[in-house]
């Protein structure tokens, strides 16, 4: 076969959808997942036939993407700000989409709520539950600007969300649980701090992969949006999440050259594998994928070429599998997946970075 490209394991893709789907319709729970791991409406339809209550983006350009192949239900989850942002929110609208859309600050909420949209404007508010990346920190200045949210006109406040990404620069699976108990945690206690104030509040939804099984099933939570539980990757074997046997997806490789005996060179690089050792910033892999023979390690990368150490490595022209490190970013460089019955799929909103 034509390497380097990116495979993935049907029927493994498949039980990791109706697994999630199950949890979820288990804890009586909405699942909104999240594309931006798999950016692929092909994907997205599986998710949504399995049961998922729509989706859920990272970037205007992936809902604009996948409103075209059909998905009308969409969360965007990232602050919207920029006057052009806010023309693309109008025409999304004016195209039949239901929006709802994440806000943190009175700048966000502003510029959407002086939209006038005539039907009001779902939105959430974003808290920090850990990650320090985005959102308001639960407390009483939450509270007060969900009360100031939920007086404007034009918009309607149907609940909160977060994301605990800092489960990713855990130690160890217990830490991950920490993690996700006190995501859920605090999420349900900053929910009944909301309606104290006599703010009704729908949606209680948090949404990581690592910490989905554990925040899911605190009581009071009511959606989860995790993404990349339709491939997984080394990253979450890492964390103790999957085995490997649940990665659906991988890396196929050949290795075009042998210069000395303890090294090989395959064509995945830097432009196929991506460059994390982690995600969110994470560093707790010491390779550039996994790899199906533990004494061989995939060191360094170019943007062409990998190189992989160890013993007894394969000859020149063998084709290899790897596990990308983090498999999100991996999707999004190439072109299309091929699955394992032959199909290809077209990686839809491939490169909406904005």
């Amino acid at each position: 076969m034509d390497t380097p490209k990116l495979i993935v394991d049907r029927e493994k893709l498949q039980h990791n959808i109706e697994a999630m789907q199950d949890f979820a319709r288990q804890q009586g729970i909405n699942l909104r997942p999240h594309i931006k791991a798999h950016k692929t409406a092909e994907i997205a339809r599986l998710q949504v036939e399995a049961g998922a209550n729509g989706i859920t983006v990272a970037k205007l350009g992936e809902a604009e993407g996948m409103l075209a192949e059909g998905f009308n239900d969409i969360l965007v989850a990232y602050p919207l700000i920029g006057a052009e942002k806010i023309e693309r929110v109008r025409a999304l609208l004016d195209s039949g989409c239901h929006l709802t859309l994440m806000i943190d600050s009175r700048a966000g909420a502003t510029a959407l709520n002086d939209l006038r949209w005539p039907d009001g404007i779902d939105v959430l508010v974003k808290v920090n539950t850990g990650l320090n990346r985005c959102g308001l920190e639960p407390g009483p200045k939450l509270v007060d600007f969900v009360s100031w949210v939920h007086g404007l006109s034009n918009l309607r406040f149907r609940g909160i969300m977060t994301h605990a990404g800092h489960a990713y620069g855990a130690k160890s699976w217990g830490e991950v649980q920490e993690i996700a108990l006190s995501e859920g945690e605090q999420m349900v206690a900053a929910a009944a701090e909301i309606r104290d104030r006599g703010i009704p509040v729908e949606v209680v939804s948090v949404g990581a992969t690592p910490t989905v099984m554990v925040a899911g099933a605190v009581p009071g939570v009511t959606e989860i949006r995790p993404g990349n539980y339709v491939f997984y990757d080394a990253t979450q074997v890492m964390l103790g999440v999957v085995k490997p046997e649940r990665c659906s997806l991988k890396v196929v490789t050949t290795v075009v050259s042998r210069p000395a005996p303890d090294r090989a060179i395959v064509d995945a690089g830097a432009k196929t594998l991506a460059l994390d050792r982690g995600a969110h910033g994470s560093s707790g892999l010491s390779g550039h994928g996994l790899l199906s023979d533990p004494g061989w390690r995939l060191t360094r990368l170019s943007e062409e070429h990998g190189v992989i150490e160890g013993d007894n490595l394969p000859a020149a022209g063998s084709v290899i599998e790897i596990i990308p490190n983090h498999a999100c970013p991996v999707v999004n460089l190439a072109d299309r997946l091929e699955l394992s019955t032959g199909a290809q799929w077209p990686v839809t909103v491939r490169g909406r970075t904005s």
